[in-house]
């Protein structure tokens, strides 16, 4: 077991990032019910290394929504807005209708008051007619808008490109859900690293800060979100492992077992509120009038309904208030939270199963479950809570994580390793296991049924990712089926367990091809399956392996003749030694090597023919075999052609979205000119005045009467491109006048500047010459050239600007005399940089003298201090006892 999580180590952390020279990031998305959350791992240093990417309304968690309304396209926070009045044109619950059949998704949508207009494709899938423009999209094409939307979050929160994400999934998502959401995602042009179930990111999140070493732990993470329940069960536990040398402790846990309910969610105690209020306002209004016929009514009711479930989570009475309800009658009431415990009474005993079910197949009690993490909304509600803890028997539960965050945030952590440009290095080993178990099926012509022909391919929890491998013997082509295990464990909406078929083709030719061949045994087929990272079961390849026997020649091997000639030269060195040794050494003497005449001898005996004999010899032959997927019903993929399709579609709204805004940008730009200029020509009357004549003034008002009354007519449609032209033609009228109005002010400003700094300069070159002696002379002549050139500049300028009239373009601008101060600032910088020269140290020459002098021994020194003496100066000449001077003494450089 050991070995298996090592194998499956996860380098995780979030204390330290290597990064490589990448310039993209790459995030995680927990795509839930109702709600859309993004995590971003951050490459820039001195940021938070995983955090949560806001949206356009700085809220960390966006709406899961798409809307068409007016043929446009508006997606989380834009779409939200337009739920209660176009009820019919805002999409949501997308996760929960993907890769379901027609039927079901219809049920769902009439139990949750949502009036879309729905088709059954050629899948028996649901696509949804748009009625501005007659379009037609499909579940897959919706979600890939949501996924585009996650990325774009990511990417205005990091500032770089984002293409590589981990999508959290819940547990009970089939092989029909998986793939859809993978081709949402590449219709969106993300690259899903991998999915990963929700629970295992909140696993990752409880596990990546914490210790395991001095004991193992279970603990359940309890999840009730929008629509669905869950109850999970993870070991948690560490080993000691070598890394460089060293023995380390690495952290790790176990997915043991996940249960849930899909259809037990906050979302169903909120609908026993709609039901309650509903029948509160027919009561209220009487005369057989039912508010649930009315869409849009039942949209403003949920919404405040959902409100009202919120207050109660937090207060023990609630009100509820809907303005114009139904045919423009008002709604108020309030609810206690007894009264809503009493509701939805059938769902705490409910909310309880998963956890049951969980220790029960784990064959744990209470008492040995270290902790119970709450995440998710609905945890939240006060009877859900007390039932939880009259169950474990606690007064206290536990919720160290964030409801809304640890799955997305856990998910970030898996991305983060996954990702080839980001090395994390805290150590968190992850196994999680398949929720659903699987069986292939062999069906085709002289294919008999039995136990060979269904077997268990992946039991219950098996780890991911896995490879799998079977062997069948059959002569013609067949078809396999994949299949879930457990007929009453099927994802929701599922109807029939099978879910993937494939037709293995080529086996009939190539048993027709090598049947007349010698086969040692009956022809094999080998198939390779695969559990992806991802949860995702299929079949890889298949081939056919053909085992033939068949009679080679070879050479015969004449063992007796072999052993006949060692044997005859045995003897004759046995026989006589000394003769042997004499012969040797008279060869060794003569030629310088040794006689080869035995040898070639024996070698021409061995070389002799002795014939060819045949052999029984086995080969294999490995031919690969042709699969064709013949997936029938919503779980089929989208075939190439309608991928590509898809994908048009999508660019094309993305470049409508893209109008749009810039569209509303420029909008926004020219109204704002207009209200901002009528105000400037009101308040500057007077100073206008003085640089425009009032035909001028007159001209620029009547063009900004004239934009702001076609803003509000014929402008409400207009296209990005006439609100830039009006806009510049505003600007071409107005931009001189107003130009010459900022110079009035700017341009003495700028010109009295100058004059002082003019003046300063003086004082610094005065600096120069006094404290800085060193500074060159022809610098500091070519800086006061400079000046006295900017004064006479100056002095020009003003006099040609009193000469000008104000109604007409000034002499000079402010801007030419701040450029010419600026220039002169940098060249008196630059010589301010210049160092002062260091001074010159002249090294004196040592004499004859005292050269010699250093060499000489004292006489009263001992020899050990003379020794010392020699081995501190490394330039000192060789000394003995007969000490001698050099004749030419070496100069040393005093040190």
């Amino acid at each position: 077991m050991v070995s298996n999580f090592f194998k499956l180590m996860l380098v995780l952390s979030v204390l330290c990032l290597v990064i490589s020279p990448s310039h993209s990031a790459v995030s995680s998305i927990d795509l839930g019910s109702e709600w859309l959350k993004v995590a971003v791992v951050n490459l820039k240093p001195g940021q938070s290394p995983i955090s949560i990417a806001i949206n356009e309304m700085s809220k960390r968690k966006s709406p899961g929504l798409v809307a068409f309304q007016s043929r446009s396209r508006l997606i989380g926070e834009e779409a939200a807005g337009l739920v209660a009045r176009y009820p019919d044109k805002v999409y949501s619950h997308l996760r929960d209708i993907l890769g379901k059949p027609y039927n079901y998704t219809r049920d769902f949508l009439d139990s949750m008051y949502l009036p879309f207009t729905i088709l059954e494709d050629s899948r028996g899938a649901v696509h949804f007619k748009i009625n501005d423009d007659a379009a037609i999209y499909s579940v897959e094409e919706l979600l890939a808008m949501i996924l585009g939307y996650a990325v774009n979050l990511a990417e205005f929160h990091s500032k770089v490109p984002v293409k590589d994400a981990v999508i959290a999934v819940p547990p009970y998502f089939g092989q029909a859900e998986r793939r859809g959401l993978l081709q949402a995602a590449q219709l969106a042009g993300v690259n899903v690293l991998s999915l990963i179930n929700e629970h295992s990111g909140a696993a990752l999140q409880y596990g990546i800060d914490k210790d395991f070493s001095n004991g193992s732990r279970h603990v359940i993470f309890y999840d009730m979100g929008s629509s669905s329940t869950y109850a999970a069960l993870v070991h948690y536990s560490s080993y000691t492992a070598k890394e460089y040398g060293k023995t380390v402790v690495v952290n790790q846990f176990q997915v043991k077992d996940v249960r849930w309910d899909p259809e037990l969610g906050g979302q169903n105690m909120e609908l026993r509120l709609v039901e309650y209020f509903a029948d509160e306002f027919n009561k209220q209004v009487g005369k057989g009038v039912d508010v649930r016929e009315s869409s849009k009514a039942m949209a403003k009711l949920k919404k405040q309904v959902k409100r009202t479930k919120e207050i109660l989570s937090a207060n023990t009475v609630a009100p509820i208030s809907v303005e114009s309800l139904y045919n423009d009658r008002d709604f108020r009431s309030t609810i206690t939270r007894e009264k809503f415990e009493e509701l939805s009474e059938d769902l705490w005993e409910k909310s309880l199963i998963p956890l049951k079910e969980v220790l029960k197949h784990c064959d744990l009690k209470v008492d040995e479950i270290f902790a119970v993490e709450l995440i998710g909304g609905g945890t939240r509600v006060p009877k859900l809570q007390a039932k939880l803890q009259e169950f474990l028997g606690r007064k206290d539960l536990d919720k160290h994580l964030d409801a809304d965050e640890a799955i997305v945030l856990g998910a970030a952590l898996h991305a983060a390793n996954l990702s080839d440009g980001i090395k994390l290095n805290r150590k968190l080993g992850m196994v999680d296991g398949s929720s659903y178990g699987y069986v292939f099926e062999l069906d085709g012509p002289d294919l008999v049924k039995d136990e060979s022909t269904r077997q268990l391919l992946v039991q219950r929890m098996k780890k991911l990712p896995s490879k799998m491998f079977r062997s069948i013997i059959h002569k013609k082509d067949f078809e396999v089926s994949l299949a879930y295990e457990n007929e009453d464990l099927l994802p929701p909406g599922v109807t029939s367990p099978i879910f993937a078929q494939y037709i293995v083709a080529g086996l009939t030719d190539a048993n027709e091809k090598y049947s007349s061949r010698n086969l040692s045994a009956p022809i094999k087929t080998n198939l390779h399956f695969s559990l992806s990272r991802s949860g995702i079961l299929s079949l890889d390849r298949a081939e056919a392996a053909i085992e033939i026997s068949e009679w080679v020649e070879v050479p015969k091997k004449n063992l007796t003749l072999e052993n006949s000639t060692t044997a005859s030269l045995n003897i004759a060195v046995e026989a006589d030694a000394k003769n042997a040794s004499e012969e040797s050494n008279d060869n060794l003497h003569a030629d310088g090597g040794l006689s080869n005449t035995s040898n070639s001898n024996v070698d021409e005996q061995n070389t002799m023919d002795v014939g060819t004999e045949r052999k029984l010899r086995k080969r294999t032959f490995r031919v690969p075999l042709k699969i064709v997927e013949n997936t029938m019903g919503p779980g089929r993929s989208l075939s190439k052609e309608s991928l590509a399709e898809a994908r048009y579609k999508l660019e094309e709204l993305d470049k409508k979205d893209a109008e749009r805004r810039r569209t509303a940008e420029l909008k926004n730009n020219l109204e704002g000119y207009v209200y901002a200029n009528k105000e400037k020509v009101l308040e500057s009357s007077e100073e206008l005045g003085q640089i425009s004549t009032g035909e001028e003034r007159q001209s620029f008002n009547d063009k900004l009467d004239e934009v702001q009354e076609w803003l509000y007519t014929d402008g409400e449609d207009a296209s990005a491109t006439e609100f830039q032209e009006r806009l510049d033609m505003l600007k071409d009228v107005g931009g001189p006048m107003f130009f010459r109005l900022k110079e009035l002010t700017a341009r003495p400003a700028a010109v009295e500047n100058a004059r002082r700094y003019l003046v300063e300069l003086q004082q610094i070159v005065r600096g120069w010459k006094t404290n800085n002696s060193w500074l060159p002379e022809a610098r500091i002549d070519e800086v006061l050239s400079d000046a006295d050139m900017f004064k006479i500049w100056l002095d020009e300028k003003e006099a040609e600007q009193k000469r000008t009239s104000g109604f007409s373009t000034p002499a000079f601008t402010s801007e030419e005399v701040y450029n010419k101060v600026f220039s002169l600032q940098e060249k008196v910088s630059s010589i301010n940089r210049i160092p002062k020269p260091k001074p010159k140290i002249e090294r004196p020459m040592k004499n004859e003298t005292e050269s010699s002098g250093e060499n000489v021994t004292p006489s009263n020194s001992t020899s050990e201090e003379y020794l010392n003496q020699s081995n501190q100066s490394s330039k000192d000449s060789d000394s003995s006892s007969n000490e001698q001077v050099d004749p030419e003494p070496k100069a040393h450089d005093e040190l």
